[in-house]
């Protein structure tokens, strides 16, 4: 099978157990708050991005089983999982869409990696576009290295630290919150745990998307005006070290730091997007500063998402 096609859909129930398994209080996905949103579009609450690319991940993973490409990654050092989203629209609750994913590229003689397009539809309508590639080094922020920042523990959540360069958010890996978090993006959690077998294995997605709870509780601590000047996320680029992934156990402290926001000017060209954007630097270290991921994320003003669609 060279894509996978499937009818899928999330209901609120789904949005709101992935978004509380990742304390995610973004009111774009509360039933209660999304239509006090100034100009909110959607007429409902959303899916969570990360919820979507929970499942893109889960379905590289099984698409990688199926065509016996899991052993390729060992043979090659093919370690890094690295994901370049870009966000079209959104997903509503009981709205169906389907996942492609396209015959993998394989890279190994020239660039030491192998990837796959994919893209999430709604009908006609394209909601995600984008790649994931396995590579042997990370694709994002390569040459970051956090091994003599000291003992994180002894900082205060949400404090600044490095001259105020970077904002830490302190989380736990638990293993009920990545179950649900699995449920919530409509991924089978057997596939990832299970007691009696003694497995635990982390999708690399859950420790990923708490950073959208890092970078609210940024926002929120410098005043961000959730309700009269909304951000949606536009952009993705994500590098995530499957090695240090693997040695993710339940109580393992997760130390994100967030860097930002920077200016990014708007993009021309074929699938760019054309309006002001946000840029944070975000990465998630583990164990002795080990960096499990390394993540760019691209945000934009609602009301210039708006402006943009209605121009074109």
């Amino acid at each position: 099978m060279n894509s996978q096609q499937e009818q899928l859909h999330f209901s609120q129930v789904h949005i709101d157990a992935a978004r509380n398994a990742t304390d995610d209080f973004n009111a774009f996905h509360d039933p209660y708050k999304w239509n006090a949103i100034h100009g909110n579009p959607f007429g409902s609450p959303i899916a969570l991005g990360f919820q979507l690319e929970a499942l893109i991940e889960s379905r590289i993973k099984q698409f990688r089983e199926e065509h016996h490409e899991t052993a390729l990654l060992a043979k090659h050092n093919l370690h890094f999982s690295n994901f370049q989203i870009s966000f079209a629209d959104a997903v509503l609750p009981d709205e169906a869409f389907e996942i492609t994913i396209k015959p993998t590229a394989n890279h190994i003689d020239n660039k030491a990696q192998i990837g796959n397009r994919i893209a999430i539809r709604k009908g006609r309508r394209l909601v995600v576009m984008g790649y994931q590639r396995e590579s042997q080094e990370p694709l994002i922020a390569p040459g970051a290295d956090f091994s003599a920042i000291g003992d994180l523990r002894s900082i205060s959540d949400r404090s600044h630290i490095m001259d105020g360069r970077y904002f830490l958010k302190r989380k736990f890996m638990n293993t009920s919150n990545g179950k649900n978090f699995l449920v919530g993006s409509l991924v089978d959690q057997h596939l990832y745990f299970d007691e009696l077998e003694d497995r635990v294995e982390f999708p690399g997605m859950f420790p990923v998307a708490l950073l959208s709870c890092a970078l609210l509780e940024k926002v929120k601590q410098a005043g961000h005006d959730f309700y009269g000047k909304p951000m949606v996320y536009t952009q993705h680029a994500l590098s995530i070290d499957r090695r240090h992934l693997s040695t993710l156990r339940s109580n393992d402290c997760l130390h994100m730091l967030v860097q930002g926001p920077e200016t990014v000017a708007p993009e021309k060209g074929l699938g760019r997007m054309d309006i002001p954007q946000t840029a944070y630097n975000c990465f998630g270290l583990i164990h002795d500063n080990q960096i499990l991921y390394r993540a760019r994320v691209h945000m934009a003003l609602l009301e210039d998402v708006i402006a943009t669609s209605k121009a074109a």
